[in-house]
């Protein structure tokens, strides 16, 4: 277990510990002069796992220690993380419903598609569009989460969460229009290839059948007319 490997597990373990801070309303303690509320604590928990998504990726790069385990953790455990952030503050009434299920449901929809595509041998990279809509989603969340104790800052929160639905929404679609075409070539020729090994597969059957005919039907004539030899009586 590696270093990067271990800071996407913490950012899995972050999730309750986000999801208990949000929807607890008495959580609040004080640290020297300072009182940090439900708000504060969600967000410092929140940014320190986003902070661990970045470092976590830096560091397996430039050790050159990418796994096969953190590379399919990691997009677990972002979704996840963002997934909880999402559904606390909609229990908490911060954030519409349909926002949460709209932003949550395109992240299932790509890592389907990616999934298909890996399957395939094609590898999707996150995009411009993709890594515009994680910032301005890191973004959106702080201050929503902020909001619950500043009602002043519901109003930006929104609008930085109908900027991270409209990046969301053009990131899905321009993953889609480029991957799709050819996630769905690869499949009809695989299909193809199946077929036509089938069909060949068939086509071999009768001719071992008519080969065993031959031979049986063969062996049989050697025994009755050549099996036995006559001889003639000897003249004496």
């Amino acid at each position: 277990m590696n270093l990067p490997n271990t800071l996407t597990i913490l950012r899995i373990f972050f999730v309750p510990l986000l999801v208990a801070a949000l929807v607890q309303e008495n959580v609040s303690f004080r640290i020297a002069s300072i009182f940090v509320t439900r708000e504060w604590l969600a967000l410092a928990i929140f940014l320190v796992a986003a902070a661990t998504d970045l470092l976590d990726g830096y560091l397996a790069r430039r050790w050159r220690q990418v796994t096969t385990i953190g590379t399919l953790l990691d997009p677990i455990a972002d979704k996840l993380l963002v997934s909880a952030a999402l559904i606390s503050l909609v229990q908490v009434r911060v954030l519409p419903g349909w926002m949460a299920i709209l932003i949550v449901a395109r992240e299932f929809a790509v890592s389907g598609l990616r999934s298909i595509a890996a399957a395939e041998g094609y590898t999707i990279k996150a995009s411009d569009l993709g890594k515009t809509k994680m910032l301005s989603q890191v973004v959106g969340i702080s201050v929503m989460m902020l909001s619950i104790g500043n009602r002043a800052l519901h109003f930006p929160g929104m609008i930085l969460m109908w900027t991270v639905v409209v990046f969301a929404v053009l990131s899905a679609f321009s993953y889609f229009r480029k991957f799709w075409h050819k996630v769905d070539e690869g499949v009809k020729k695989r299909r193809r290839r199946e077929l036509l090994q089938l069909e060949r597969k068939r086509q071999r059957k009768p001719l071992r059948h008519q080969s065993g005919l031959g031979d049986s039907v063969g062996g049989a004539g050697l025994g009755t007319s050549g099996g036995t030899i006559w001889k003639p009586p000897g003249v004496s």
